[in-house]
């Protein structure tokens, strides 16, 4: 076995899988995250738009950005962290990029993503 085929087979066997909803760039979503404050554990809800997914496997992370006070808040999520409770997915956006990082640039009404019609 190559070291390729050697790191594959230890992420398969040890990394447990978690069966995430089907989400991309554009996407608003909801993390619900564990958060330990001294013994005690409680479960933080951080909804914002995906900025991107990047990465395979056990490695993989995705950015979700949010405006919190008039400031733009990001955080990265790695997809295999055991502390990620649930991810639901509230609205599909269409965007045309598989990262939207001119969101970053924009206010208001011009930070809006178009709703996906079903």
């Amino acid at each position: 076995m190559n070291r390729a085929e050697t790191i594959k087979f230890v992420e398969e066997s040890f990394i447990p899988k978690k069966e995430n909803p089907v989400f991309k760039a554009g996407d608003t979503i909801t993390v619900q995250y564990k958060i330990k404050e001294g013994n005690k554990e409680r479960i933080q809800n951080f909804q914002g738009v995906v900025l991107q997914r990047s990465g395979k496997g056990a490695n993989e992370t995705f950015t979700v950005r949010k405006i919190s006070g008039n400031v733009g808040v990001e955080r990265i999520f790695p997809m295999s962290s055991p502390f990620i409770e649930k991810i639901e997915v509230n609205k599909k956006g269409v965007v045309r990029r598989a990262r939207i990082f001119y969101l970053r640039g924009l206010r208001g009404k011009k930070a809006r993503i178009r709703e996906e019609r079903v």
